[in-house]
């Protein structure tokens, strides 16, 4: 399947739209959410679009006072997978932080999702932190890499 993928800088309601279309997120965010979560702080709204549909999303944004940038929400629907959508993304963001000055992006993802834990290995990212949960598969996993 040949697509044409593109990603741009985009509004919530386009990446709410395609979280809704990720059946492993339980929660399906509303728009307040997600303007909660970014509201007042630098941030970054991505959203992939494959032949102009939007397919894929991250919503990035400054968490902590110190020279980290945080991937909060990312996801490709699953109809679009296998097509580096979600590496096209992560390199954008990757420009972005880096020429806003941050010197690394951090993520947190579960142990239950394998196949991001394995994306963010062999795209350069460390396990720095287990933060444990009462279900072993609930435990988040932070990660992080350096981008200067």
């Amino acid at each position: 399947m040949e697509k044409n993928i593109v990603i741009k800088e985009d509004s919530i309601e386009i990446a709410v739209a395609v979280n809704a279309t990720i059946a492993e997120f339980e929660s399906k965010y509303s728009k307040e959410y997600f303007q909660e979560r970014i509201n007042g702080k630098d941030s970054l709204i991505l959203v992939a679009y494959a032949d102009n549909q939007p397919v894929g999303y991250m919503v990035s944004y400054k968490k902590h006072d110190d020279s980290s940038f945080y991937c909060w929400m990312t996801g490709v629907n699953p109809v679009f997978r296998r097509l580096g959508i979600l590496n096209k993304l992560m390199r954008r963001l990757t420009e972005w932080a880096k020429q806003h000055g941050y010197k690394k992006i951090t993520i947190k993802t579960r142990n239950s999702r394998r196949e991001m834990l394995s994306y963010l290995v062999k795209s350069g990212f460390n396990f720095t932190e287990v933060q444990p949960q009462i279900l072993i598969e609930d435990n988040r996993i932070l990660l992080e890499k350096m981008v200067a």
